[in-house]
């Protein structure tokens, strides 16, 4: 019975924990640019001397960093899905039978 939860930890709950924090550092640092980036890009728009170039360059920078804050938050969520998977797969065994 200790070997299935050692499974479980090992191969579904740490895995899945793991993903999610990788993909939660990485995304903080890309909020933060998303969020400078979407200030440029307001700024540049009510810009009465901005060309149409200038905006649609802010409003391109602007659309990388959210497609990435996108996908970094994709990655924590499903992360936190396989690890809750395990844990869930871990509170489903069946209880030990006493040996008497």
């Amino acid at each position: 019975m200790k070997s299935r939860i050692l499974i479980l930890l090992l191969l579904v709950v740490l895995p899945g924990c793991s993903a999610s924090a990788v993909c939660a550092y990485y995304l903080i640092p890309e909020w933060a640019a998303l969020t400078a980036s979407y200030q440029n890009y307001s700024r540049v728009s009510q810009s009465p001397a901005a060309g149409e170039r200038e905006i649609l360059i802010a409003k391109t920078a602007q659309e990388i960093h959210r497609i990435n804050c996108f996908a970094e938050g994709v990655g924590l969520l499903l992360g936190g899905i396989i690890g809750a998977i395990g844990i869930h797969g871990i509170c489903m065994l069946p209880p030990e039978k006493s040996r008497s």
